[in-house]
């Protein structure tokens, strides 16, 4: 192989993927989000954490401040939650499970650094006993993305979560009759 040939395939080897765009981006970002939220519920997942936070992630809660300082403080509640699952485990056969709630999400590229996603997503918690799944809630959130060039995909390095709610009663109630 000519040696112009071989330089230009070093060079291309090792230069960092540009960070996607426009649907592509989209694409990328909805994957993450899926799986993040799949390791952290339903599917109880810490092993695929680490791949989806950044080194330096944290996570605000509008009900809790600061819930997790750390990539390493996330991983560790992710784990200890889904042990407590376990048969024997304190909350054994608990499950839960988020849904994205249609038509909210919002991504933007933040220059070539990342990019932010806002949506807004509802809660679920197994009900064994009528076998069907309740929901118990919702939120908003944002999620800060960071590029990581020389891995060529997104870690999640800002997590925004607030306007938690819980459902609202169903059947709603019948109103009562106007006085007269």
């Amino acid at each position: 192989m000519p040696l112009t040939l071989l330089l230009a395939a070093a060079l291309t080897a090792a230069s960092p993927a540009p960070m996607p765009t426009g649907d592509a981006l989209t694409r990328q970002i909805a994957d993450k989000d899926a799986r993040l939220f799949w390791a952290a519920f339903e599917g109880c997942d810490a092993k695929a954490l680490p791949d989806l936070l950044a080194p330096d992630f944290r996570m605000i809660h509008d009900k809790g401040g600061l819930v997790e300082p750390s990539r390493d403080a996330m991983i560790a509640d992710v784990t200890k939650s889904c042990t407590a699952r376990q048969p024997g485990g304190a909350q054994a056969g608990y499950k839960n499970r988020r849904l994205l709630a249609p038509g909210s999400r919002t991504i933007r590229a933040m220059g070539d650094w990342g990019a932010l996603e806002e949506a807004a997503h509802v809660f679920f918690e197994w009900n064994a006993r009528d076998a069907r799944w309740d929901m118990v809630g919702g939120a908003r959130y944002m999620h800060l993305w960071q590029w990581m060039p020389a891995e060529g995909h997104f870690r999640l390095s800002q997590s925004y979560s607030y306007d938690h709610a819980g459902a609202a009663p169903y059947p709603p109630a019948p109103e009562a009759a106007p006085k007269r």
